[in-house]
């Protein structure tokens, strides 16, 4: 009996042992197969980045996959010695991948060194502007707008995704200053070369506001007179009275301008005296031949004219008055009069003087105009 249970316990021993083995072989085995893959890896990249080569393995970057792939990627590429279509489907290859590995550091270096390396490339204007963008990812939108001009002032034109580097390059550095002087240039040169890619009426604008903004005002309103026939069309982002800015600036740079007076003092009397002589045609004479509106105080701006109705009509039906003073809410750019008697509906209007403002001539700039009339009480 013993030795049979000494046969027993020994078997059930010598299979345990068998179990244990047959698990350190499959472990060894996993081991020594992923080894093996790894030593394939890295033979490969230890190829493809032979100091010979002049390549560097900082290149080398993300999963084994990532890195098989790179490294096949730098092989072709050693092998294109001279800018093409071929070394540039390459290199847009590896910098795509590092784009979405978001190795921005690496993409930049790399697009970079290659610029350096191959100056006359036809393609380096592309590489530049995947550098940008790097940078912007990185948010270093400073250094990116270095590289956005470096393109538009250095390298030829290339088409991306159908659409031009230049006109890309040239929407991203507006969007980034506010210098009149800079948008000036980069509104002139978005008209000029790409008139046919772009919102062709906000560009006008945008070009005569930045005039506005360095004194330009021959300038501006030349521009202004070119944006006329988008007025009441698309609209200008950011400018919700571009259409009545430019007509204003227009209108009154083409007309005689001989309704303004020298001080708002001036103006209100000659109006009150026009008002106490119930002297319609002289009332008419003082008022804005441009830019002239009638509204009520709720209204949205508007700058309709006066030529539906007469004000003799008006001032027929009884005296018209008007107070002492200026309303409390008149300042130095603008003023208001309080007048009644006008009619049964709506008796009271305010006058609505301000002063003008028309820098093109220093003549007429900062005179005072009756420019508009608001119906009823203030709100």
């Amino acid at each position: 009996m013993k030795k049979d249970n000494f046969q027993i316990d020994f078997f059930r021993f010598f299979k345990y042992r068998l179990t244990v083995i047959q698990r350190y072989l499959t472990v060894w085995v996993f081991i020594m197969l992923t080894l093996g893959c790894n030593q394939i890896t890295e033979r490969l990249v230890a190829t493809a980045f032979n100091r010979n080569q002049g390549i560097d393995p900082y290149y080398i970057t993300g999963s084994k996959t990532d890195r098989e792939a790179f490294a096949q990627l730098f092989l072709l590429l050693a092998k294109e010695t001279e800018p093409g279509e071929t070394r540039f489907a390459v290199v847009r290859e590896i910098a795509g991948r590092y784009a979405r590995l978001k190795e921005y550091h690496k993409l930049i270096n790399f697009l970079t060194a290659q610029i350096s390396r191959y100056p006359d490339d036809p393609y380096n204007a592309y590489y530049l502007h995947m550098t940008a963008y790097a940078y912007k990812d990185i948010n270093a939108e400073d250094v990116a707008v270095l590289y956005f001009n470096r393109i538009i002032n250095n390298y030829p034109d290339l088409m991306v995704r159908g659409q031009p580097i230049h006109l890309d390059c040239l929407q991203h550095l507006i969007s980034r200053t506010d210098n009149p002087e800079l948008q000036v240039l980069y509104y002139k040169e978005l008209i000029a070369r790409f008139s046919d890619k772009i919102d062709l009426g906000e560009a006008y604008f945008k070009l005569a506001y930045a005039y506005e903004g360095i004194g330009e005002w021959n300038e501006a309103i030349q521009a202004y007179t070119q944006y006329r026939p988008y007025i009441g069309k698309t609209g200008v982002p950011g400018f919700p009275d571009a259409d009545y800015h430019a007509k204003q600036l227009v209108d009154f740079n083409n007309s005689p301008k001989d309704w303004t007076f020298e001080t708002l003092d001036a103006l209100v009397a000659a109006i009150k005296e026009a008002i106490d002589a119930e002297n319609s045609a002289k009332l008419r004479q003082y008022q804005a031949k441009v830019n002239f509106f009638a509204r009520s105080w709720a209204q949205d701006t508007d700058d309709s004219g006066m030529a539906e109705f007469s004000l003799s009509a008006f001032m027929s039906r009884g005296r018209i008055r008007y107070a002492d003073t200026l309303d409390a809410g008149s300042n130095a750019a603008e003023a208001y009069l309080q007048t009644t008697g006008w009619d049964q509906y709506i008796t009271t209007w305010y006058l609505y003087f301000r002063k003008v403002y028309f820098p093109l001539d220093p003549k007429i700039h900062g005179r005072w105009e009756w420019a508009g009339i608001y119906y009823g009480e203030k709100l």
